[in-house]
């Protein structure tokens, strides 16, 4: 867990996807608001409290929450005072939290391995299981080769498929993230070479299992 101060009134926490598996928590769960996340929330401040010295004690709070494209989940942290806070802010009795898109989930997801090999060893690695759990972002796999790295694409991403989180936590084992996708699909199109166009990950299974 990273704190970071950014000015008198706000403070950024940063976990990252050790931190989420420790506190058993992702984006969605989060987001529900539930008892047992508003407990890791005030515990989250009593540490900012002694870290940084960022006191929240009859202060109103303004939070916004978003998962970021490398699997980090973000919490930028607002008190308000109460001399500047507005009429509809008096009425609300429980934290604000203020919706964002998940990065993590967006249409084009790209992972770059840097040989083949990395990337059988990461489709044989998957087992049933997982491939089941999977199987809604598996089937839009398809794999490029380009400057001699293995390029697995991800299209059409569900925004409301939150088994992203996990998948990438597995996958992050074998490949990187490209934090610029788009940018990446362009040339990977225009200059790469299309080594399985569909369904990558089950077609490397199915080729490269041993019998």
């Amino acid at each position: 867990m990273k704190i970071e101060k950014l000015n008198e009134d706000k403070i950024r926490i940063t976990l990252d996807i050790n931190d989420l598996k420790e506190k058993n928590i992702d984006f969605h769960s989060f987001m529900s608001n539930s008892i047992s996340t508003q407990s890791i929330f005030v515990d989250m401040l009593k540490k900012a409290e002694k870290e940084v010295g960022f006191i929240t004690k009859n202060y109103k709070t303004m939070i916004e929450a978003f998962a970021t494209s490398d699997g980090n989940f973000i919490l930028t942290i607002t008190r308000i005072h109460p001399e500047i806070i507005d009429k509809d802010l008096q009425k609300k009795k429980k934290m604000k939290i203020k919706r964002k898109s998940i990065n993590l989930n967006n249409d084009l997801i790209i992972f770059k391995f840097n040989n083949f090999d990395e990337y059988c060893e990461f489709c044989l690695s998957l087992t049933d299981n997982y491939l089941n759990q999977y199987k809604s972002i598996i089937r839009t796999s398809s794999l490029y080769s380009y400057n001699s790295k293995y390029y697995l694409m991800l299209n059409n991403i569900s925004q409301s498929n939150i088994s992203i989180i996990k998948f990438y936590s597995y996958i992050s084992e074998f490949a990187e993230l490209i934090h610029m996708p788009s940018l990446m699909r362009t040339k990977l199109l225009e200059y790469g070479t299309s080594v399985m166009k569909k369904n990558a990950i089950n077609n490397c299974i199915k080729h490269f299992q041993k019998k």
